[in-house]
């Protein structure tokens, strides 16, 4: 098997790659590096998220640089300022032994007036997103008049969250003459168009199976009553108790509420979110990365760009609605050849959802049971003896203390000591297990009682979409219309529900007028949108009624 050293690739690149600890290039990498080093062709990389895209377009980009030239060669895109701030990190990485090399990244939530400074010193290579991008092109800091190569990084994503008009607009300022290096998990009907418009015969390289998960996670899924979903959750971290993973939720007022509920029980988490702050966000992060956090709950687009290889598990506290989105959730363990737990937390009525998702991933879940009272003090017993058993004592500090400590306990027999010894550091999961009742969902025996949506302060208003399954859209799409329409920043999304020709959304109440207006005389794919405001539950003979409205408009 080819190795680094191998690759055609400048010895200062090799050594910082070395140190790093990488030998063995990843599938991706093999196949993209000497394509990228031999030649200027345009290229479209296929392969999952954690497969180590950044070097497989990183190296080469590093290697090219003419570092005598103090003008922009290469601009890097992607979807969210964490992932710009990582491939920034790498590339610095991966370029540190080259005198003179600089790259530079720019994104929103972060003062302009440095990045402008920055760019003004000359940057070989920037990386950025493509709001922040086409803010600067503006300004007239950022000319991408001379670069030679162009990424799109996560191009799915980008498209999902609603910038392909944003694309369309950077893209169109580049020279015709250069290389452009599309990197995505999936390819959508918009990444075709771009690639259409925007690549000169491609080469395409499809590294694994498209849409299935790694060999080495095993997929599990617990069935509970949506009442118990969080109790669920904090049984699944008693009776892991290194666990080092990260809870999905769905939106951000739902992790808000799960971290804040587990820190308030006493549990080593924290949250990451779109309401926090770059700084906040920055300190999150590095704690989670350092394993001072042992859990992390966050929606999917705010752990873009965490790169964490060791993580135990992944917890689906709510199964997403594209199960494309799952496969990314996994994909987040068992990295680097270590194996890994995918979980999901389902009720009874998600089982439909859990096939689609197993579909999908070609892979089977495993049903377990959500652990008692008596099996979480069972094992958190044994973890607390392992623990003092490999605990160092420094016996010059602690002798000194000794002679008052034995006279202290010198009316405990040994089994006395071991109790109260016990008792100290166990009674709380005692008290609190004690008849802990059993999980588990009857599956059809009793029908499952109402989810009570827990939306903080935010009142939703439900809208009516004239699009649906049938025009191939799914939850990612709608949001990435809202994006699109809306011209505000941070607005809270609710539930998403799809039907065959329509669909239903909701939205914080106060912007109803922002999307009535923001979607009128809009098209999708050629046909013009409708939106509404919904009025409570639709019937199924209102269904059918709307169905055959949209048909004649169709």
């Amino acid at each position: 098997m080819t190795t680094f050293k191998e690759m055609d690739l400048r010895p200062e690149i090799i050594k910082a790659v070395s140190e790093l600890g990488f030998e063995t290039p990843t599938p991706i990498q093999a196949e993209t590096i000497p394509i990228l080093l031999s030649g200027n062709k345009d290229m479209i990389g296929l392969a999952q998220t954690g497969t180590g895209k950044t070097a497989a377009f990183g190296l080469p980009l590093i290697h090219n640089t003419k570092v005598t030239k103090s003008y922009t060669q290469s601009l890097i895109l992607s979807p969210t300022r964490e992932l710009c701030i990582q491939i920034h990190k790498d590339l610095t990485n991966y370029s540190k032994y080259i005198d003179g090399f600089k790259v530079v990244a720019i994104y929103g939530g972060a003062g302009i007036d440095k990045q402008i400074k920055q760019l003004k010193k000359g940057q070989h290579i920037v990386v950025g997103t493509p709001g922040r991008v086409i803010d600067l092109i503006k300004r007239g800091h950022l000319k991408l008049e001379k670069i030679t190569n162009l990424v799109l990084d996560e191009a799915d994503e980008m498209l999902n969250m609603g910038f392909k008009e944003d694309l369309n607009i950077i893209l169109k300022t580049t020279p015709d003459e250069k290389q452009t290096l599309l990197f995505s998990a999936t390819m959508p009907s918009g990444i075709a168009s771009i690639t259409k418009n925007y690549l000169h015969d491609p080469e395409k390289i499809t590294v694994g199976t498209k849409n299935t998960g790694a060999d080495n996670v095993e997929h599990h899924f617990y069935m509970v009553n949506a009442r118990d979903r969080y109790k669920a959750l904090k049984r699944l971290a008693d009776v892991n108790p290194n666990i080092y993973g990260i809870v999905f939720c769905r939106t951000r007022a739902e992790t808000k509420d799960i971290a804040d509920k587990l820190m308030q029980d006493g549990y080593n988490a924290d949250a990451l979110h779109g309401d926090l702050s770059q700084a906040q966000r920055d300190f999150v992060m590095s704690r989670f990365r350092a394993k001072h956090l042992q859990i992390l709950v966050a929606t999917d687009v705010a752990a873009r760009g965490l790169d964490v290889n060791d993580l135990s598990h992944i917890i689906n506290y709510n199964l997403p609605d594209d199960p494309e989105v799952y496969v990314h959730r996994s994909g987040r363990t068992g990295r680097a050849g270590k194996s890994g737990i995918s979980i999901a937390i389902i009720h009874t009525r998600e089982k439909g959802k859990l096939k689609q998702v197993e579909k999908n991933l070609k892979k089977k879940f495993i049903q377990k049971q959500v652990p008692n009272g008596e099996e979480i003090c069972e094992v958190r017993l044994y973890s607390l003896i392992d623990k003092v058993r490999a605990t160092v004592v420094n016996h010059e500090q602690i002798n000194p203390f000794l002679p008052v400590v034995y006279e202290k306990l010198e009316t405990l027999s040994r089994e006395d000591l071991i109790k109260h010894f016990l008792s100290v550091e166990f009674n709380r999961y005692l008290s609190y297990y004690n008849n802990a009742p059993d999980l588990n969902a009857r599956q059809g025996t009793e029908r499952e009682p109402r989810e009570k949506k827990k939306r903080g302060d935010v009142k939703f208003s439900r809208f009516y979409i004239n699009l649906g399954t049938k025009n191939k859209i799914n939850p990612a799409s709608v949001i990435g219309l809202i994006n699109q329409n809306l011209d505000k920043r941070g607005v809270e999304i609710g539930k998403i529900e799809l039907m065959k020709k329509f669909s239903f959304f909701e939205i914080d109440s106060r912007f109803e007028k922002d999307i009535i207006s923001g979607f009128r005389n809009k098209k999708y794919q050629g046909q013009d949108i409708i939106v509404e405001v919904s009025k409570g539950q639709v019937k199924p003979e209102q269904k059918r009624s709307r169905s055959n409205r949209n048909r004649k408009k169709w």
